[in-house]
């Protein structure tokens, strides 16, 4: 016969875990908006300015940017991985670091290789994996500060126009809605082959609204020069495609440790039920076995007299 009192205790702690579950699904859903109003502040400006840069670029005119040239033959990659620091967020950090571990092999060929990793989990499992890091990053992962990827992204130009770097690729989690989050491996540099960042829909931005215009016609008057204003947005564009690379891992976590915490809830709730009923079978059953024990003796007493 099951202990009721075991079953009592295995109820209590099911019990506790699911209150601290369901702390964490409600921290997380904090977290969760407000990295979510960061990335709709930086999605509008990132798509605006690549919008720009990919005009200029495609408009014919006799402009260049040491950031825009590609380079056919590549001889130096780096690898950025963007991960998190905590874990209890489903399988976020399995399929990044399932995807980074199969491109890393990818690019084996390559002479020269580097591998830079943001987030605890991730340099854990590199590490184990005895795979040399060339940088770790452990304060750009929960809430990521635009002067810290700044200063990233500097260093990143600096070394692809002195050309110690060909190509930089950034494996992380990119978000597209609540309901959709996708690890994806995304060149940033060169910034040749551009990308329209998706954005907040406008009637502007619809198809079939005037807003785009022919390729090879261009829609603005420059002031000194279209190569000034070149120069000085490239750059820029760049540190906001990695700022916004930053912002979706992190929103991307918050809601895989929300969905993961809900489920866990969920489940524990679930297991309360059966456990209870479980135990309210053994408390029955116990106070029926002692119930026939007295009437048993009632009756043997009866059975003497």
């Amino acid at each position: 016969m099951v202990n009721p009192r075991r079953l009592l205790r295995r109820r209590r702690s099911i019990a506790n875990i699911r209150k601290i579950t369901r702390t964490m699904e409600l921290i997380a859903t904090a977290r969760f908006k407000r990295a979510l109003e960061r990335v709709h502040a930086a999605s509008a400006y990132t798509s605006r300015i690549t919008r720009i840069v990919q005009r200029l670029a495609t408009a014919g005119l006799e402009v260049s940017h040491p950031l825009l040239e590609d380079r056919p033959e590549v001889q130096s990659v780096r690898v950025l991985v963007l991960t998190s620091n905590r874990g209890l967020c489903g399988g976020y950090n399995a399929n990044v670091l399932r995807e980074a571990t199969a491109h890393w092999e990818r690019i084996q060929q390559v002479p020269q290789h580097a591998l830079e990793v943001s987030g605890k989990r991730g340099i854990t499992f590199f590490r184990f994996r005895k795979l040399p890091m060339d940088q770790q990053y452990l304060h750009l992962a929960e809430k990521p500060a635009f002067d810290d990827v700044e200063r990233l992204a500097e260093g990143y130009m600096d070394q692809f126009v002195q050309r110690h770097l060909d190509r930089l690729d950034v494996i992380y989690t990119k978000f597209f809605s609540t309901a959709r989050q996708q690890v994806v491996v995304e060149t940033l540099l060169p910034m040749s082959q551009l990308e329209q960042e998706p954005g907040p829909v406008g009637k502007k931005d619809q198809p079939g609204s005037g807003d785009s215009e022919p390729r090879g016609v261009v829609p603005y008057e420059f002031l000194p020069s279209a190569q000034s204003i070149l120069e000085e947005i490239v750059p820029v564009s760049f540190k906001m495609r990695l700022f916004k690379c930053f912002l979706d891992a992190a929103l991307s976590e918050q809601i895989a440790r929300m969905v993961a915490m809900k489920s866990a809830t969920e489940n524990a709730e679930e297991l309360l039920k059966t456990i209870t009923r479980e135990y309210n079978r053994a408390r029955q059953g116990r106070i029926t076995a002692e119930l026939l024990d007295v009437m048993g003796g009632v009756e043997a007493l009866r059975d003497s007299g």
